[in-house]
């Protein structure tokens, strides 16, 4: 929001730099974001004064040209060249006096030399509009119609406005400030000075119009609407000053009626809107509600699908403006307009924010009304811009004014404490100051005690209902900096960490899995406990039976996820679904000494085939490099590290790894035996996953440390390892990330081999080793000696052999 200091100066007495006044604003909560100089011509006509040519005469040696002798109030006239063909003897000129600098309508900038153009002198230039900046014609010099002395600045002769404009950053609870009339409010309170506003004009009806009627169906949305007819109207550019302050806050003059209305919104926050009365079909206005479809053609000649829930300024006929955001097409001000009935009203926020957003429409009046204008301010407003309308476009008052207010907004009545004003600012603040404050604030202090009093806020500060807001206000006037900090620093409440969302956790849980083309299962709790007597890894004795159970088939709680997986991937293969990818969040129980417990597990699935054979390529049959890597994505979306792995041979897999975080199992992954499958029925390999989602909720963190990437280069180097059987890779890994340090980035496994080319007992790794310095280039005998350590680390603690 830009806000004029020129105009700021109207309200009161500034005698404060703009960077004071913004500091100021700053500290009581209007946030000032920047200064702007602003100028209405560029350069501001800085060097060219008003001149007066005394003679022309031809150029000896140019017949286009001109020699002209020109008094620039110096006492001694200058000799210019001039190019023009209107350029003559008793003319009043603007001049470019030698070193000014000019600001064209189009090209870049130049400064005014002494110069010799065909032989002769030239001390200046007279000068063109579009030479200037103030317009567009070459045809010829300007001529000046004044009686001013020669040597006048131009710019008093132009009308050059010079300002600064303040860019604030309006918060949304802060709508009373939108406007300068607020800011200088705040100003008063700040600075302790009167602000000055026009008294309430009466209105006179010049001349008797055409009848104007208003009726409100919607007096909830629309708490009031007032209005006035005005004729006699000359739609045209308006005042020099008029246009300054627009352009000043970067808006585009219209015309004066427009302009006007503009004004009035910037000025004092409140909207107008300037009708057609001559399109006002039967001469009435309805405020209401149109139905659900109906087209309108707003004033970007856009049609529009109304929502239905939009308020509406209507006629008889329909529609003439979305109320309080965009006028119609159709009775908006043009240059044909002799009357108008000008529109100033209150508007519940809520209705408007709806229709603003529903269009996609962000005006500058839906900017206020949304936020909450001032109730009693309409008929002022409407006053205001009647009086301008009469003296910049001769218009004339031909009805009385009509306001539909049939009930009054009521001032806020908040009862307050000085306790609770010491306590929360954390400084003792005498009473007089705190009244003193308020009441610069036109916040009237009624039935004070040696306890309290109670506020009387008027409606426009609609951000002021509480007692903790009449405090704010105090402390934001006294001075957010001018309260000490204590040596011991307190606070009433403890804040509480933030509860991690676990449903939430499972949700984004879900979407991954589900993006990589897994199935999710929900199956019951309830299973068989022959799977806890044959499968040799649940203890029966641990079942937790039903009492009333149904059948024996769903006679005990489950103590694992893997048997109802397994049932449902029987029941798919046996339907010749074999190619399947399943997970399922469930439940599971167990009996305890002293009752029962339960957790929470992940559980994965893989069977069948990970690609199906295609002309690109063959069946690939899924394997535990797959079910893996799906278990270390979850873990990294968590971002939780695996402390230690253990390999398992027993059931419910032949072969897998244990994870630990700690001394804490988080879960385990491998093949599935074949006598857990039977169990189930199942005809084809599983691969399964079975993780303690507790645990994994607990650890996950969404704190991430990331690295720069060096700029330095990766080195690669290969090594081949026989092993014993009984040798892991998490050994082999371990070792490495010791003897190899901090220059081991990576490590990785190319080849596995275990047959008939090496001894029994043995098997082969062929592991790629990625060495990266962050701070230095690796050489050939850091590289070296690195290799060297890693090989001797592994024949010293995993008794490899190294193959060449």
């Amino acid at each position: 929001m830009k806000i004029s200091i020129n105009r700021l100066k109207k309200y009161l007495a500034l005698s404060e730099s703009p960077e004071e006044i913004a500091a100021l604003l700053t500290q009581s909560g209007l946030e000032v974001e920047g200064v702007e100089e602003f100028v209405s011509v560029p350069g501001g006509l800085e060097g060219i004064v008003i001149g007066e040519v005394l003679t022309c005469e031809k150029h000896p040696d140019a017949d286009k040209l001109s020699l002209t002798t020109v008094d620039i109030g110096t006492g001694t006239p200058s000799q210019i060249v001039c190019g023009a063909p209107n350029v003559a003897k008793g003319q009043k000129v603007a001049v470019a006096t030698v070193g000014a600098k000019l600001f064209p309508t189009s090209g870049e900038p130049f400064e005014i030399k002494k110069a010799k153009i065909r032989g002769l002198a030239s001390e200046g230039m007279i000068c063109a509009e579009d030479e200037i900046g103030l317009g567009t014609s070459h045809a010829g010099i300007m001529i000046l119609d004044t009686e001013l002395p020669n040597g006048t600045p131009a710019s008093e002769y132009f009308e050059v406005s010079q300002d600064q404009v303040l860019e604030i950053g309006l918060t949304p609870n802060r709508a009373d400030a939108a406007s300068h009339l607020g800011v200088a409010r705040d100003l008063k309170a700040l600075l302790g000075r009167p602000i000055s506003l026009p008294e309430e004009m009466s209105l006179i009806v010049e001349k008797t119009g055409p009848s104007i009627s208003v009726e409100v169906q919607n007096p909830i949305d629309c708490p009031r609407y007032a209005g006035v007819l005005m004729t006699d109207l000359k739609v045209g550019p308006s005042p020099q000053w008029l246009q300054n302050f627009l352009t000043s806050l970067d808006l585009e003059p219209i015309n004066n009626i427009v302009d006007i209305t503009n004004f009035i919104l910037h000025d004092l926050g409140q909207p107008l809107h300037a009708f057609d009365a001559d399109k006002i079909f039967e001469g009435k206005i309805i405020v209401g509600k149109l139905s659900k479809g109906t087209p309108f053609v707003t004033l970007d000649e856009k049609e529009r699908k109304l929502s239905g829930e939009e308020l509406m300024i209507c006629d008889p006929q329909g529609g003439l403006c979305i109320a309080g955001i965009f006028g119609g097409n159709h009775s908006g001000v043009s240059d044909q307009t002799t009357s108008i009935f000008l529109e100033s009203a209150y508007f519940s926020p809520d209705v408007i924010r709806k229709g603003s957003q529903f269009h996609g429409l962000k005006t500058d009046a839906s900017f206020r009304f949304e936020r909450g204008t001032d109730p009693n301010m309409p008929v002022y407003a409407l006053k205001t811009a009647v009086k301008l309308l009469q003296e910049i476009a001769g218009g004339k008052v031909a009805s009385e004014i009509i306001d539909l207010y049939p009930v009054p907004t009521e001032d806020f009545v908040i009862e307050v404490s000085y306790a609770h004003i010491n306590r929360l600012i954390g400084k003792k603040i005498a009473p007089i100051e705190v009244k003193s404050i308020l009441e610069s604030l036109d916040i009237k202090v009624e039935n004070e005690t040696e306890e309290g009093f109670t506020a009387i806020v008027k409606p426009y500060r609609v951000d002021v209902t509480r007692e903790a807001d009449i405090i704010e206000e105090v402390l934001r006037i006294h001075g957010f900096h001018q309260v000490e900090l204590s040596e011991n620093l307190k606070t009433d409440y403890l804040a509480e960490h933030p509860v991690k969302d676990l449903n939430k956790l499972q949700y984004r849980m879900t979407e991954m899995l589900a993006g990589q083309g897994y199935f999710e299962l929900i199956t019951n709790s309830l299973t068989k406990p022959v799977y806890a007597e044959k499968s040799g890894f649940l203890d029966p004795s641990l079942n937790v039976e039903i009492f009333n159970k149904l059948s024996e088939d769903l006679g005990v709680m489950r103590q694992t996820l893997l048997f109802n997986g397994l049932e449902v991937l029987a029941h798919n293969i046996n339907r010749r679904q074999t190619d399947l990818k399943c997970f399922e969040f469930g439940t599971v129980y167990q009996k305890t000494g002293d009752g029962y417990k339960e957790g929470r597990r992940l559980a994965i699935f893989h069977s069948g085939n990970r690609s199906s054979e295609s002309w690109i390529e063959t069946d690939k049959p899924f394997g535990f490099s797959d079910i893996y890597m799906t278990v270390e994505r979850i873990l990294e979306r968590l971002n939780i590290e695996v402390g230690q792995f253990s390999m398992i041979e027993s059931a419910p897999f032949s072969y897998g790894l244990t994870l630990k975080l700690g001394e804490k199992v988080l879960g385990s992954v491998g093949l599935v035996d074949e006598k857990i499958l039977k169990l189930a029925e199942v005809r084809q390999e599983v691969w399964f996953a079975e993780l303690d989602w507790d645990l994994l909720t607990k650890k996950a963190s969404g704190l991430k440390k990331f690295q720069e990437i060096s700029k330095f280069p990766e080195v690669r180097r290969d090594l081949s390892l026989v092993i014993d059987k009984t040798v892991t890779y998490d050994q082999v890994k371990g070792v490495a990330e010791k003897a190899g340090g901090r220059l081991v980035r990576r490590i990785g496994v190319f080849d596995v081999y275990q047959g008939d080319k090496i001894d029994s007992g043995k098997k082969a790794y062929a592991l790629s080793f990625y060495l990266q310095d962050q701070e230095n280039t690796l050489t050939d005998k850091v590289i070296e000696k690195t290799m060297s350590k890693l090989i001797q680390a592994f024949q010293d603690q995993v008794g490899a052999i190294i193959r060449s």
